[in-house]
């Protein structure tokens, strides 16, 4: 490899754990952090918004003595009022405040499938006023089952490297004399595997679906999987293996970074409330 491939592809590795991180901490799953002021101290929080139904959830804020609180709940666009009425009280553990998150009205607290929370944390100390730790704005948090990791972690990591060549083949189409042929069928192949083979069986173990994107639904994890891979596909049987792939595969590279640029999770899967009795 000469120095100047070697140089795209540590380009396209810095390109794309770039793109990995920005999606995942601008989704709406990735815990939201903040900071507020209680009791002459500067409380930095890190309240969770995705966890697995098993077992029960619990909140956690990092807090000193003599600061105590509590956590209210409902269930997310049910129309409940807040549970329970004075709030479930946060135990202390050191120094961080724990409450559990049990799913309303079920004996054993666990959580459906795709089920959502709003939930708020207040803290108070001694005799203040409590203070809603994000304002007023409820987290919302939502519930998955539990994925092997030996799925998990290869359906990452194609994932990543079919990420990872199409930044790398999106690069190669912007030189004169690139070589881009190879490209669009190899990233066919790894979103196949992990986007129609490893995504579906992650969705049906963590939200009870095999596929919650077009035509079924608004997933927009399951539609950005779907585009780039018929922009790849495109790129593949239209531009051929030759020298003519070179547009074909820049096409499709910039549309895979464009729709894997929109926030991981979001308009996920949510219970319809309309179709379970809880």
């Amino acid at each position: 490899m000469n120095m100047k491939k070697a140089l795209l592809w540590v380009l396209a590795v810095l390109f794309t754990l770039a793109s990995v991180v920005f999606q995942r901490m601008t989704g709406p799953t990735y815990p939201l952090r903040g900071k507020a002021q209680l009791c002459g101290n500067e409380i930095s929080y890190r309240l969770a918004r995705s966890a697995e139904n098993t077992p029960i959830a619990r909140v956690k804020v990092k807090a000193p003595k003599p600061i105590s609180g509590f956590v209210q709940y409902m269930r997310f666009k049910k129309g409940d009022v807040w549970k329970p009425e004075k709030g479930v009280p946060m135990v202390r553990e050191g120094e961080t405040l724990v409450a559990p998150l049990a799913w309303p009205d079920k004996e054993d607290g666990l959580a459906p499938r795709a089920g959502k929370l709003a939930y708020s944390v207040n803290l108070f100390c001694r005799q203040e006023e409590p203070k809603d730790l994000t304002g007023g704005k409820p987290v919302i948090m939502r519930f998955k089952g539990p994925v092997p990791a030996w799925i998990l972690i290869p359906h990452i990591l194609v994932m990543f490297l079919a990420l990872l060549t199409a930044v790398r083949g999106g690069l190669e189409a912007l030189r004169p004399e690139g070589q881009t042929g190879r490209y669009a069928l190899w990233i066919v192949i790894l979103l196949f595997i992990g986007g129609f083979i490893l995504g579906p069986l992650i969705q049906k173990l963590s939200f009870g679906a095999w596929w919650t994107g077009f035509p079924l639904g608004f997933d927009l994890t399951d539609n950005k999987t779907l585009i780039a891979f018929v922009g790849w596909l495109v790129a593949l049987l239209a531009g051929g293996r030759g020298r003519g792939s070179r547009w074909w595969v820049l096409g499709a590279a910039l549309l895979m970074l464009a729709v894997y640029f929109i926030p991981h999770s979001l308009l996920g899967s949510e219970l319809d409330y309309t179709k379970v009795i809880q």
